[in-house]
């Protein structure tokens, strides 16, 4: 069974929606029992880092969540905010992240962007597979995502990163580190893309 987490978060039913159009039946739950129950989680997150860590905070789901990943290893991919949260830190406030991957989330460097990039970075760009990921077998060519976010991840360890994309400059848009998983793009809105990745994320692992 598939968890998608519910702290108050996130694109929960689009994340669902999309899920069930790539032939996968999944749950949104705020209930323990259901989390621990669930054999892989997806962590939604959009909009303020603070508020998303504060909103899980006060769930109650933290300490669960955690365990799930942490001591019972069981898989996760972190959406958007929800990717920027398994980081330790960062520059948007001053919650603690959930420290799961070492590293920390930056804003995008406004001197190192062309005077035509904008931030947020908004709207659809190229990935490069930085190690080969049962999370993108067989996706289709030319792979590319709906990005929305004005910050992003800095792994510690580049052997963390899964996916590069280029914003004026190179940004780790995905990471993979054992069973946890993390993109910065909206798989729910990258149609045959996103739908794929979500399939692969069902189906392996």
């Amino acid at each position: 069974m598939l968890a998608i987490v519910n702290y108050g978060v996130g694109n929960l039913a689009s994340i669902k929606n999309m899920l069930k159009k790539a032939g996968s039946d999944a749950i949104i739950s705020s209930d323990r029992t259901e989390i621990i129950e669930a054999d892989k989680l997806i962590l939604p997150g959009i909009g303020h880092f603070d508020n998303c860590m504060q909103m899980l905070n006060a769930s109650g789901l933290r300490e669960v969540v955690t365990q799930k990943i942490m001591e019972d290893k069981k898989p996760v991919l972190g959406i958007c905010v929800g990717y920027q949260m398994l980081f330790e830190k960062s520059e948007e406030g001053r919650e603690p992240g959930l420290g799961w991957i070492q590293g920390g989330v930056k804003k995008f460097d406004q001197q190192k962007l062309s005077a035509d990039l904008k931030i947020p970075h908004m709207g659809w760009t190229d990935v490069t597979l930085y190690k080969p990921s049962p999370l993108f077998n067989n996706m289709h060519e030319e792979p590319r995502f709906y990005f929305v976010h004005s910050y992003h991840p800095v792994p510690e360890n580049v052997e963390d990163v899964l996916l590069f994309a280029n914003y004026g400059y190179c940004f780790a848009a995905a990471i993979e580190h054992e069973n946890i998983l993390g993109v910065q793009f909206h798989p729910e809105k990258s149609h045959k893309f996103g739908m794929k990745l979500l399939e692969n994320f069902v189906k392996n692992y």
